[in-house]
């Protein structure tokens, strides 16, 4: 609530999301007005219907002006008014900014929980980083739903067909062994049955699970095959942004990071990967030994750290992107200079004025799945009961005892007066049966493979975006 009451009141003057677009390193392209248009056709507004018909104007027929013309966009910093009639912008400004907020109670619960080590709290960055995740998923799904709207496009084809992609590929990806990829969902989801069942016994129950592990990774490749529909078309506008991006640097370190960006979810992928994390990174081999540098409590701290530093990164190139995205707008009209013909007014400065109308939509394409990225990551290590230091210390899993229930309880019948805290003690006992069936051991297992699954899908869809725009739009 205290959080909840700093967004209220905070938020109006300092916003993240403002910050990044309003700070005055964007620029936008002004679409010319109807005078300039006509200036440069070397045509005069007419008084008479004669005249205007001279000029190629009739009453019902729009104004059109070559498509060879002399016409120079001028540039405008992004303020704070041009953003108010910004398709997406509130949904943007929420996102970022909730996000924020969210990670702020996150680092400080988790200052909070390092120092009181409280044993019988619910951990309230849990719910916020669970917030964050459904709002991101929320903007992904309305985002995505716009594509299926469109009768002539082909965007409604391309979702439905990544889908099917992703859900063939997740698939294929959970019968493989964990010799290869090391996420611990066979000995999670084996930990998972085994404590449901015995909690079922124990309140006289007969059961072989509460659900086979068939139907288990059946529901987690059509979950995957969602997550890859939403993330088709942001991995698409990202490998465009990052080809503009990269003819627009002139530094060997902005293009640097550019590329370390591009491959980021590369990266994330090959820390689960395990001959090559744990046989070149953890036991790299020297000779014909191999030395250890680390023990496997040490790296999986590293690979959290690395995905967090990563995810840094691409909100620091943010900005880079976005101006690529802009400049499309003189990118268009160059582009209509080679081509032969006329075009009506009404037409270029629609065609000018799309790109920067269009620009928080391409934000929240640019900064959803880094929003699900890090917040995944974040679940991973809290619900998993890793640690944020180099050199953890052995968390060893407490789990809740009947023994904290008196025998009392169960023994000798209760007063009237006494029945409501007995119902309490009842709750708070299956509240501590649950935390026993959802072990860390599980949580590690799912949030390694959804964090794992991200990364593969935003990697294979900006992928094929860059052969896509690099090789096929060319040809």
């Amino acid at each position: 609530m205290v959080m909840a009451s700093v967004i209220q009141k905070i938020i109006p003057h300092y916003s993240l999301a403002r910050w990044l677009l309003c700070s005055g390193s964007l620029r936008w392209y002004q679409h010319p007005t109807e005078e300039q248009l006509r200036i440069l056709a070397g045509k005069q507004r007419g008084k008479s219907k004669k005249d205007r018909k001279y000029n190629g104007h009739i009453e019902n027929k729009p104004l059109t002006i070559p498509k060879d013309i002399d016409l120079h966009l001028e540039t405008k910093s992004v303020t704070e008014r041009d953003t108010i009639a910004l398709h997406y912008f509130p949904e943007y400004q929420w996102l970022v900014d909730f996000t924020v907020a969210a990670t702020v109670v996150y680092v400080v619960t988790e200052a909070y929980y390092s120092y009181v080590k409280p044993s019988q709290e619910m951990n309230i960055s849990v719910v916020w980083c669970l917030l964050v995740l459904a709002f991101a998923v929320k903007v992904l799904f309305s985002l995505t739903t716009h594509y299926f709207k469109v009768e002539d496009g082909g965007e409604r084809s391309v979702c439905v067909t990544f889908g099917f992609f992703f859900f063939v590929k997740a698939m294929a990806i959970l019968i493989v062994t964990e010799n290869y990829l090391e996420f611990g969902l066979e000995s999670g989801f084996s930990n998972f049955s085994e404590s449901a069942m015995q909690f079922l016994e124990k309140q006289g129950l007969e059961s072989q699970g509460p659900v086979s592990k068939l139907t288990f990774k059946l529901f987690l490749a059509v979950l995957c095959s969602l997550i890859g529909a939403f993330l088709t078309f942001p991995g698409l506008r990202l490998a465009q942004m990052h080809l503009d991006a990269l003819n627009l640097a002139t530094e060997k370190i902005t293009q640097t990071l550019l590329h370390i960006n591009f491959l980021a979810p590369l990266f994330m992928v090959l820390l689960w990967v395990k001959p090559i994390a744990k046989d070149y990174i953890m036991n790299p081999p020297l000779g014909k030994e191999s030395i250890p540098l680390m023990s496997e409590d040490t790296f999986d701290t590293v690979r959290l750290w690395v995905i967090i530093l990563l995810c840094a990164l691409r909100l620091a190139m943010m900005r880079h992107h976005l101006q690529a995205y802009l400049n499309l707008a003189q990118k268009s009209v160059d582009q209509m200079k080679k081509e032969a013909g006329r075009i009506s007014m009404v037409d270029l400065q629609k065609m000018v004025a799309r790109v920067f109308y269009y620009l928080c939509v391409i934000a929240l394409q640019y900064v959803a799945p880094l929003v699900m990225l890090l917040h995944t990551t974040l679940l991973l290590k809290t619900l998993g009961n890793y640690s944020w230091g180099i050199y953890p210390e052995l968390n060893s899993d407490t789990p809740v005892e009947s023994s904290l229930l008196p025998s009392s309880v169960y023994s000798e019948s209760p007063p009237a007066d006494g029945k409501m805290k007995v119902t309490v003690v009842q709750i708070t006992m299956a509240l501590g049966s649950l935390k026993n069936i959802f072990t860390p051991l599980l949580f590690r297992g799912l949030l390694s493979f959804l964090t794992w699954w991200i990364a593969a899908c935003l990697f294979s869809t900006s992928l094929f975006g860059l052969f896509y725009h690099q090789y096929l739009t060319v040809a």
